[in-house]
């Protein structure tokens, strides 16, 4: 119940900053709609909440969140695609120009992913996470996976038209940036000769 008290006394300090007064973010947002120039996609973990990380204001992000934060292939179909949606009102519709891909270490979606124990035994999360395709590596651990699951994310982007379009006429930039949870800060990754992963560096953008 005390967690709880802390999200409805938290709700006050946001009326308090943000929608009091004719000036407020909140009412320029309502006026003028939303221009982010940002788009992230994250993880559901409580402890890697975009907004927080990056300190921004409502209006500067336009955020996804799923488990693992991964991005599935581009399908059109019947299905239901609740990122592939978000990506295309992000990138078609709010003209975003810089999309963030941000893993992070001690994922339990990455870790349901490696752990064959769990295939079946949930309706969703194993089926989900499968859409992640690695080899097996006797020298990795879970966060390298996490690495080069945004590097399977990367290549998923490039199979939407409007997004491998943008990049090729350097309108749209993706990053892939991973984030060091007992640390609160990105790593910067290399090549290490006893590790096979890919994560780029968080100042690049390809």
């Amino acid at each position: 119940m005390e967690r709880f008290q802390k999200i409805l006394e938290g709700y006050e300090t946001f009326r308090k900053k943000y929608a009091h007064g004719d000036a407020s973010i909140m009412q320029q947002l309502s006026y003028y709609g939303q221009k982010p120039s940002a788009m992230v996609v994250s993880c559901c973990d409580s402890r890697v909440d975009p907004a927080v990380i990056l300190q921004c204001d409502p209006g500067d992000l336009f955020v996804t969140r799923n488990v693992a934060n991964i991005v599935p292939p581009y399908e059109k179909d019947e299905m239901h695609h609740g990122t592939s949606a978000a990506l295309e009102f992000a990138v078609c519709y709010l003209n975003i120009d810089q999309l963030i891909l941000l893993g992070h270490s001690q994922c339990g979606g990455i870790k349901a992913l490696l752990d064959e124990r769990q295939v079946g035994l949930n309706d969703f999360i194993s089926r989900w996470v499968s859409l992640i395709k690695t080899d097996r590596c006797e020298y990795c651990d879970a966060d390298d996976y996490a690495k080069l699951a945004l590097h399977e994310s990367y290549k998923n982007c490039m199979t939407f038209p409007w997004i491998k379009e943008r990049v090729l006429r350097d309108t749209l930039k993706i990053h892939l940036w991973f984030l060091i949870s007992k640390l609160g800060k990105f790593s910067d990754t290399t090549k290490n000769k006893k590790r096979i992963f890919l994560c780029c560096n968080i100042s690049s953008a390809l």
